[in-house]
């Protein structure tokens, strides 16, 4: 492995994990805030709420967010091998046009389409009480998230790294400042304003530093618009895609909102964010820096293959003695986080933890699809994804209730893992690196022992087990790593 990729995926990595760490660290102050002002059942109608508008915002927004991130690239890397300055680049320029272009008018599709909406989305997502009003206030959050989309495109394919990770931190920031006053004198009434305050926001602080880089230019000609026909093609399969896996967590959201009660999507939505946000600070990168990287790749596909290995070695070194962390600190974690009243979901947390390691294999192979612009294969697999979580957890929950559904979540990701190396196996002839079979050869069995000494009923073998565990683990991603330099 050249220590040159090695060396750039470990530095993004870290860049974007500890980025998300401080995120953490705020959302931390946030969480716990909302969790005592609001509880479980407001957490909850957050929840039914967010994923309701991003379910329309990913049916609007064309997948420019991610087909865009895709010619960008090119157009930057060629750039690059002509050492043409990126700024006068006029291929560079274009594709920036084409997709600010783009992204306004699907800010306007997905404003309309959820005001037009409104009544059916309330029918759709709520049992009791009349929601209309409320998703017609949201309708321009859609809006808001279309452009902010596209302007991340912008600074994704543009590599710049550390003003993406400035806009992350005080998103964040923003978000604290103004939610949580909102939430303290207003209650449950406030979450509706507060989630417009948090995503208007979001855009000013996006597309401040974007038109620094590269000021406003937008053109709605036929000509123009009809030339990004090859990135909508695609777009559109992500936006299936995207429907599908918001989709998925909607229908799970809804289902148990109607099987139980709100505040069981409160906890179902707390363990999810801690196990997706908090325990996924190793994906951080791969959108913002594994992806653009791997777009730029040419036809060598020995190289794009290399690429991918390369990335999922080093996650492996980095999430394993997280999660084994996270797993036995889950009961001290969920409590500080938010409140007691949330300590039922501490087993589905920490079973749902430990799939993270198989989502840390699949999911840079599933972005060679994109990559490569296959549009039909990406939405096949997603859709087969999008229906075994939703199968699973809704087995699981029949089953044990929450805790089950932390084993359904441990299932389906394994089945994706299986399901895309098959895949990708035939399609690209793809394989595993002998550092990746030997680095699970060492960490599958610790992930086992963990499991184990989760359900360890004594104190003592609880937190020895701890230990051990952790720093075996360490022990393994340190030898590794000071070896591949």
């Amino acid at each position: 492995m050249g220590n040159s990729i090695y060396s750039q995926i470990l530095k993004y990595t870290s860049l974007f994990g500890g980025v998300q760490g401080l995120n953490i660290l705020i959302g931390l102050v946030r969480n716990k805030l909302v969790a005592i002002i609001l509880g479980p059942e407001g957490m909850g109608l957050i929840s039914l709420f967010n994923s309701t508008i991003n379910l329309v915002s990913s049916a609007t927004n064309l997948g420019i967010p991610t087909s865009g991130v895709k010619n960008l690239s090119l157009a930057v890397e060629q750039a690059n091998k002509s050492e043409l300055d990126l700024a006068c680049d006029r291929e560079v320029q274009h594709q920036i046009e084409l997709i600010r272009s783009w992204s306004v008018l699907t800010a306007l599709l997905g404003v309309v389409l959820c005001f037009v909406l409104s009544p059916l989305l309330d029918r759709w997502t709520f049992t009791w009480g009349d929601h209309t009003l409320h998703f017609m206030l949201l309708s321009p959050v859609v809006g808001m998230m279309a452009v902010t989309g596209g302007e991340l495109v912008v600074l994704k394919a543009l590599r710049h790294m550390r003003r993406l990770a400035l806009i992350s931190i005080l998103n964040v920031l923003m978000t604290l400042i103004t939610s949580v006053p909102i939430y303290y004198f207003f209650g449950e009434s406030g979450i509706v304003p507060s989630l417009v305050l948090a995503a208007f926001f979001q855009m000013l602080i996006t597309i401040g530093y974007s038109y620094h880089v590269y000021p406003l230019r937008l053109s709605f000609r036929r000509k123009l618009l009809g030339e990004g026909t090859g990135m909508l093609r695609l777009g559109v399969a992500f936006v299936i895609a995207a429907v599908l896996g918001t989709g998925a967590e909607f229908v799970i959201r809804t289902y148990l909102n109607r099987v139980a009660l709100l505040d069981t999507v409160g906890l179902y939505n707390a363990a999810y964010m801690i196990v997706v946000t908090y325990g996924g600070m190793i994906f951080a990168s791969l959108e913002t820096d594994f992806f653009p990287r791997l777009s730029a790749q040419g036809n060598d596909m020995k190289e794009f293959c290399h690429t991918v290995c390369s990335q999922i070695e080093a996650s492996l070194l980095l999430i394993c003695p997280m999660l084994i962390i996270l797993a036995f600190l889950m009961p001290f974690i969920i409590p500080l986080l938010f409140s007691s009243r949330f300590s039922t979901i501490v087993v589905m947390g920490q079973i749902a933890v430990l799939a993270l390691y198989f989502r840390t294999i699949y999911l840079p192979m599933a972005y060679m699809n994109l990559a490569k612009g296959r549009s039909l294969a990406f939405l096949m697999l997603e859709a087969v994804s999008a229906i075994i979580l939703v199968v699973t957890v809704i087995l699981g929950w029949r089953m044990k209730g929450l805790d089950g559904i932390g084993y359904a979540m441990l299932v389906a990701y394994f089945l994706d893992f299986v399901i895309t190396y098959v895949y990708v196996a035939f399609s690209f002839s793809f394989r595993l690196s002998r550092r990746i079979v030997v680095y699970m050869l060492f960490q599958l069995p610790l992930l086992v022992f963990t499991y184990i000494g989760i359900h360890s009923e004594s104190t003592y073998n609880y937190w020895v087990g701890c230990v051990v565990l952790v720093l075996a683990s360490v022990a393994v991603s340190v030898y590794y790593l000071l070896k591949s330099h």
